[in-house]
């Protein structure tokens, strides 16, 4: 069995583009983010709970490649990929694409867990690395 594959549909807003016509680059990170959102949520934690009980995740490191500009009113997947989960870390591959496969848009994500209150870093818990290893 492969890494854990989420998939959350994207469609494209006038507000997302840019005076060209195309989705602005920092628009693609809130694709992602919201993915990443989304498949915390389908693995059961809402981010404002873990909030409340002390935990928060940040984006640590991001490397990003943009491959062809997508437009507006397009219809995209944001397809996120667990690939690995640490002790306080969590890596992903995300990629925006079309229905045929094309890769708009891919990113390397490192995101951290850290204590909501003094922003240290702390052990993701068990339950969210369990629940997340389920998703796809």
């Amino acid at each position: 069995m492969g890494n854990p594959i989420h998939c959350w549909p994207v469609r494209v807003y006038y507000s997302d583009t840019d005076a060209g016509g195309v989705v602005y680059h920092a628009n693609y990170l809130n694709f992602f983010e919201h993915a990443r959102t989304e498949m915390l949520r389908q693995a059961g934690f809402e981010q404002d709970d873990l909030m409340a009980n002390g935990v928060v995740f940040v984006v640590r490191q991001m490397l990003i490649d943009f491959l062809y500009p997508a437009r507006f009113n397009q219809s995209l997947t944001v397809v996120s990929e667990l690939q690995q989960i640490a002790g306080a870390s969590m890596a992903f591959q995300q990629s925006l694409q079309d229905e045929q496969g094309r890769v708009y848009c891919q990113a390397q994500v490192k995101v951290g867990c850290l204590n909501a209150q003094t922003f240290r870093p702390v052990r993701i818990p068990p339950a969210i690395k369990q629940e997340l290893a389920r998703v796809g």
